[in-house]
């Protein structure tokens, strides 16, 4: 399950006077905007030592204030967030009468545009579930190196700027201080990234993980896989022509 599907998330309602002002000292991104108006933002929540621990969309229906989160990390996230309300005045409590909708062309009235890509089309919140049109959404994350919980994202073990969070619009440098600021400020400002995400061709299927190798030497891992593509994660340092992933080998085709 990649978390990324309507059926593997998860809407919890924040409500509460102090709900954006408690959100915002604790996530990657500037949710401040959603105060008076609707709309939706992409963040990311990390722990102290500035290591993934979830991404989630906050949203602004107009009618509710909705966090819209992968299934699988929803408990331990919610869990890590309430134990920093101490005296604020936040509830969160499952929308249990709300479901996700996902598709591709235009908005639908009271949907909104996905903000990590404009490949990854539109996002609603709908009274009752909608199975939609069928879409290869691995195949558009591959092509635009969009990655998710479940494949790519690893809770305490991910950096989110490895992962392109600042180009898929998920955390903000001027927003100030939040759970694990200081080590992607730290990371954000060094000359360059040792590692990171990356697009490569394999010549056939490989398990997700699987090491890729280059003069007996790792490079990286493959993740998602999609018609001869994979999102990989690797040293630059150590990209090299001749590569491997167990029998399949492994070409570097670019970073966006």
């Amino acid at each position: 399950m990649s978390g990324d599907t309507p059926d593997d998330r998860r809407l919890t309602a924040l409500t509460g006077k102090d709900a954006l002002t408690f959100l915002q000292g604790l996530v990657t991104n500037d949710v401040r905007g959603l105060e008076k108006s609707t709309g939706i933002i992409w963040t990311g929540f990390l722990s102290p030592q500035g290591k993934y621990l979830a991404d989630f969309f906050v949203v602004n229906t107009g009618d509710a204030l909705l966090l819209d989160m992968p299934e699988a990390l929803a408990d331990d996230c919610l869990r890590r967030l309430s134990m920093y309300r101490l005296r604020a005045d936040v509830q969160l409590a499952t929308a249990e009468d709300l479901f996700v909708a996902r598709g591709l062309g235009p908005v639908p009235q009271g949907g909104f545009a996905d903000p990590r890509h404009p490949a990854l089309g539109w996002r609603s919140y709908l009274r009752s579930p909608d199975a939609g049109t069928a879409v290869d959404w691995n195949k558009i994350r591959v092509a635009h190196l969009i990655p998710v919980y479940g494949q790519e994202l690893i809770p305490n073990e991910s950096y989110i700027l490895e992962w392109g969070f600042e180009r898929l619009h998920g955390v903000d440098f001027r927003k100030g201080c939040y759970v694990g600021q200081e080590v992607t400020a730290r990371m954000k400002h060094k000359t360059e990234l040792r590692k990171g995400m990356a697009r490569v061709a394999v010549s056939q299927p490989v398990a997700l993980g699987t090491d890729i190798m280059a003069d007996g030497k790792p490079v990286g891992q493959i993740f998602t896989q999609s018609n001869g593509q994979a999102i990989a994660h690797l040293r630059y340092d150590r990209i090299a022509d001749d590569m491997n992933a167990g029998n399949a080998q492994v070409t570097f085709l670019g970073t966006n």
